[in-house]
């Protein structure tokens, strides 16, 4: 056997060039003919593009407009037992009775919100934290101390871990200080 000569060694996918063309019209041809077919390539590029980025437009406001569609669909069976109970509470006459149905609506409306992923903050007792609790007050308090939580005067709430409202509380300032003469 004999050894393969150079031009059967070297890439088969390295085509040889044509041979150059023997005018200057036919290269001038030939040029403005590749030319046109990068220019229709380009001009292509460019319309997928656009249609790409209106595409994303559309489908961005779509999502914008229908996300909260999986929680106005949870919501709506609380809207129907708050109209059941407010035609029930125009019919009696228990005050106990209104209370607790209200007080379970309310129960299956927090409970909605938290499957889909909000969070109530409810600060009682805890030491007053500036990135979840808004103070409105200081007092001063020997039961409570210093620094913590004395009464939670508005619920805060976070949606999936970011602050929506801090809780709004009023802040303990430790035992009064007795006023020297």
């Amino acid at each position: 056997m004999s050894e393969p000569s150079e031009a059967e060694v070297k890439d088969p996918s390295q085509a040889a060039p044509a041979p150059p063309a023997s005018t200057p019209e036919e290269l001038l041809a030939a040029a403005r003919q590749e030319a046109a077919a990068s220019y229709d390539r380009y001009t292509r590029a460019v319309a997928d593009l656009e249609n790409f980025r209106k595409r994303a437009i559309r489908d961005k406001e779509e999502l914008r407009l229908f996300a909260a569609s999986g929680l106005m669909e949870d919501v709506i069976p609380i809207l129907d037992n708050l109209s059941l109970g407010l035609a029930a509470a125009r019919e009696q006459t228990d005050v106990q009775s209104i209370v607790n149905g209200v007080a379970l609506v309310l129960e299956q409306f927090k409970t909605t919100l938290a499957r889909h992923g909000l969070k109530e903050i409810n600060p009682g007792d805890q030491r007053f934290d500036p990135n979840f609790h808004e103070c409105i007050s200081h007092q001063p308090s020997p039961d409570v101390a210093e620094e913590h939580v004395m009464q939670v005067v508005r619920l805060g709430y976070s949606l999936n871990g970011r602050l929506l409202r801090p809780a709004s509380v009023i802040v303990s300032s430790g035992p009064a200080q007795e006023k020297k003469a």
